[in-house]
This record gives C-alpha cells, structure tokens and sequence, in this order.
C-alpha cells in the first residue's frame, strides 16, 4: 500500500531482502526487536504484523498431512478445520513438531552409541574390571584353604579393583549426562571446536575488523575450547580466517555474493582465491546478513570428516560415515576439477540444496612426500542459488543407518528409522 520495495525496507531496518524473504514465508522467526523497527517504518503497530501467526500453523499442518494419504485429500477444508476447531489444530502441530524433535533426537543418539569411541572404551573398561572383580570373589568363595597372604592380595585386588571400577561408572555416568543433549560439544579435540564455533555462529567477528586481532588474543577468552589440542585447532581455524577474511573483506564479499547469485567460481575470479576459501568464506557470512544457513563440511584422503557446518535440513554425522553419494566424495575422485550437484537430503520433509565441491591436493613435505588431498563442500539452499534443472538431482542422506532411503543403490547397512517411526 505504502509503495515501497522489500529491498529498500529491509536495509532500512538493517537485514537481508532475502532475509526480509524468508520471514514473510515463515521459514525464520522475527524477533521483538526487528518487528517493532519494521512496524515503525511501516507506520504500523506491531499487533499488525504478527496477526499472521495462524499461516505458520496452516504451514504445519500441510507438512504433516503431506505424510498421511488421508490428510492429504482433505488439504482443501485445512482452513476450515483450523477455523473450527483451533485448539485441535494447535495439539496436532505442537504433536508434530516434538515427533520432528524426537526423530532428530534418536538420529543423534544413534549414531553416538553406535560409534562413539569415548563410549565404547569406558563401557569395555567397566566390563573388564566388573570380571577381574568376579574372578576374584569366585576364588575367595570357593576355595577354603588359602594363605593368608594370598587371601590378603586378593582382598587388596578387590578393593582397588573396586576403586577403578566406582572411577569409571562415575566418569561414564558424567559423560552421558553431559552428552544428554543433542548439541552436545563432545570429548574429542575436534568436537571442543566444533561447539566453540557453533557458540560464535562460525563467524569470529574479531577477525572481520580492519585492526585484525591475533588468534591468541581471541583463544585467551575461549572457554569452550579446554584441551591443549582444541586450541591448537581452533589456532590453525583462526589463522586460516584471518587470511581470507584479508582477501575478502565481508561487506564487500556480501555485495558480491548477493550480486552474482552466490556463485563461488564467480567469487573466486573476483577475489582472485580458490573455490575452497570461497567456500570457508561463505560458510562463515552471518544469518542475518544472507538469510538462510549456508553449511560447509570438508574430509581428508580418507574421507573422515574434518569439518562440519550443518544446516537445517543437512545434519552432519558426528561420529558414523556419511553418505557415499555427497559431492564432496565425488570430488575426492577428481582432484581439482569442481562438483556442482542439486541434492535432496531424505527425511519426513525433504529440503533441496545446491552442493558445490571441490578437492585440492597439496605436498607439505616437498615433491618428494606424499600427496595430502582435502575436500569441501558448500551447502547452499536452493533458494539462495542459481537454479539448476529439477532432473540433476541426486538423493542423498546423513548415513545409512539413520537414512530412510531403503532403496539406495550405495546402503551399506539397514537404516534403523523404520517407515512406522
């Protein structure tokens, strides 16, 4: 009604358009703030602006009718159910959202019980000494002629036995406290980083200024960060950083980005940088700034995971193999030759994402070492990239244990998410 543009009110309220975007189709919350700033632009009151609230429920509700054959003939009359009875409504989206929770929650757990190395070692450790301390007993009950002296040991054994045995189920049961949550940092070097940056949104705003601090400046105050090797991580993180937020300064990199439909080859010839640093680049461009979630995940030779950005829609394994049919393992076959693929990660709600990958192989030792490769890949959702046809779409998953894509070519193990769950 006021004539504006969605671009012109949301730089004046300080956001993205595609930000801007995204909020009007309910695929990101607003805050008390920014909606106060735009019904003040707008000359509204805020009341207005969040008498929308029932579109989200309707959008719920579609999803979880998308899922049941009788629902979804009755799609049609979804307005009138909401109208008619609302707090039906409201029970049958709040179910479907914690289902959505639950399901997350078991993907996670899985693979932590499964392949947790922390876990399976305390939980040997405690087997082992429970059966030293059986043995023991065993000896002691049924044999009545022992030296005292004898006898004396293996009291001794038992009671330090005991001991070992009280330290390993405490430090267990505080581990798998710790580990309740489905955020959880972990015990190794490289999950203490990956919490330390999940806290810091991936973006270390410190580095982005024209004064650029040192990356010990910065470790002093991470308190995240625990062990000696953690920080020896996040020190070659920050390093690494600081170098490409120098080539690619963020403002404008973020006009750039915005302008050439966040293509990384075009980014690439305009700073004059390798497609990879593009993508560290942008994995670490903030939310509010790009309007969705860019994720980014990098391996070795060996395909083992070395870095991870999820993305809503794009869960990362934590400790399990990922899926074999990723870009960034089809890159790993083609050393410097780019990997473009339209993905759909498998799930109750499938998202569509632009993958881009690349692997760069480098000799630290000299031409006469080995070759080290190392692969990216760029999670771009499919709204923020340049479109590519719907028949190049590859259907991927997390991994085989947790994906429900039964039919797979590449499956190497039954998924335990069954089609009833």
């Amino acid at each position: 009604m006021l004539g504006r543009k969605q671009a012109d009110l949301a730089r004046s309220v300080g956001i993205s358009p595609s930000y801007l975007n995204l909020i009007e189709h309910n695929r990101r919350r607003i805050g008390g703030k920014l909606i106060n700033d735009i019904a003040r632009e707008l000359g509204v009151e805020p009341a207005a602006l969040t008498e929308g609230a029932e579109a989200a429920l309707l959008d719920t509700l579609r999803e979880a009718a998308a899922d049941h054959v009788r629902a979804a003939e009755e799609l049609p009359r979804l307005e009138e159910f909401v109208g008619r009875f609302p707090g039906w409504a409201n029970l049958i989206s709040d179910t479907r959202r914690r289902a959505m929770e639950l399901e997350h929650s078991v993907e996670v757990l899985s693979d932590r019980m499964t392949h947790d190395p922390f876990l399976s070692a305390s939980l040997h450790e405690v087997i082992s000494t429970v059966t030293a301390i059986r043995s023991t007993a065993t000896i002691l009950a049924e044999t009545r002629d022992i030296d005292p002296e004898w006898r004396e040991r293996f009291h001794r054994n038992m009671a330090e036995d005991s001991d070992r045995l009280a330290e390993s189920a405490e430090a267990l049961v505080r581990y798998l406290d710790e580990a309740s949550s489905t955020e959880f940092a972990g015990s190794t070097p490289q999950e203490e980083l990956d919490g330390w940056l999940r806290g810091q949104g991936f973006h270390v705003a410190e580095l982005e200024r024209p004064l650029l601090l040192e990356p010990e400046m910065i470790l002093k105050g991470a308190t995240g960060l625990r062990s000696a090797a953690a920080k020896s991580l996040a020190r070659s993180y920050l390093e690494r950083y600081r170098k490409d937020a120098e080539h690619m300064p963020l403002s404008r990199f973020h006009e750039e980005a915005d302008l050439c439909g966040f293509d990384p080859a075009a980014l690439a010839m305009k700073f004059g940088v390798d497609l990879a640093a593009v993508f560290r680049r942008l994995a670490t461009l903030p939310v509010e700034r790009v309007g969705a979630e860019i994720g980014l995940v990098a391996c070795d030779g060996s395909g083992t995971l070395t870095f991870r950005k999820p993305v809503d829609g794009f869960p990362l394994p934590r400790y399990s193999a990922a899926c074999p049919l990723w870009p960034l393992y089809l890159s790993l076959s083609r050393p410097m030759a780019p990997v473009r693929r339209r993905v759909e990660m498998g799930g109750r709600n499938p998202r569509t994402f632009v993958a881009y990958a690349i692997c760069q192989p480098s000799h630290p030792a000299g031409f006469d070492g080995p070759q080290v490769l190392e692969a990216a890949m760029l999670i771009l959702p499919e709204e923020l990239a340049t479109p590519l046809p719907s028949d190049s779409r590859v259907d991927v998953g997390t991994s085989c244990r947790i994906c429900p894509r039964s039919a797979c070519a590449a499956r190497r193990e039954p998924s335990i998410m069954a089609e009833a769950f």
